[in-house]
């Protein structure tokens, strides 16, 4: 009895996932001869991603200079400090980068002016889950003689 209980679910198990369809992979034939591949089956994949996030932050005309980037991770990723920022002649900045639980402090170096226009940041290397919601980050900074953190926007990531 046990046997044949254990050969029907065995049978079961097997039948629906025939069943469940993914799609098929012909492969090309000529002269209609038969195919080798049929019935390929793609699972959701599951894990993690390593992925490098980038985006832009305008600097405003005629305001003070900048002396902190302050970046509010998400608590669903895991950033490293591999961090790159660009200015807008794509030249790498001088930066000093600390890690506070989920909050990376970027000191710049030398503070930057309005007359760098834009700054690249590049999160080279990212964790990321394949499936999930998206990735906000808040954004703030600080200015040259002014110890207030002034929040500057959002980053979104979605996942793929």
């Amino acid at each position: 009895m046990k046997r044949t209980l254990v050969f029907y679910a065995a049978v079961c198990s097997v039948a629906t996932a025939d069943l469940i369809y993914a799609g098929y992979a012909n492969a090309k034939t000529d002269n209609n001869k038969v195919t080798n591949i049929e019935k390929n089956l793609q699972s959701i994949p599951a894990g993690w991603q390593l992925v490098k996030q980038t985006f832009q932050l305008h600097i405003p005309k005629n305001g003070n200079a900048l002396s902190e980037l302050i970046i509010d991770v998400p608590s669903t990723i895991a950033v490293s400090n591999d961090i790159d920022i660009l200015d807008d002649k794509g030249q790498k900045i001088k930066i000093n980068i600390s890690v506070n639980s989920r909050r990376i402090i970027i000191d710049f170096s030398e503070p930057v002016t309005s007359s760098t226009t834009k700054l690249q940041i590049n999160l080279n290397k990212v964790q990321q889950p394949i499936l999930g919601s998206t990735s906000i980050y808040h954004l703030s900074a600080k200015v040259v003689g002014n110890d207030v953190e002034i929040s500057i926007g959002e980053a979104q990531f979605p996942t793929f």
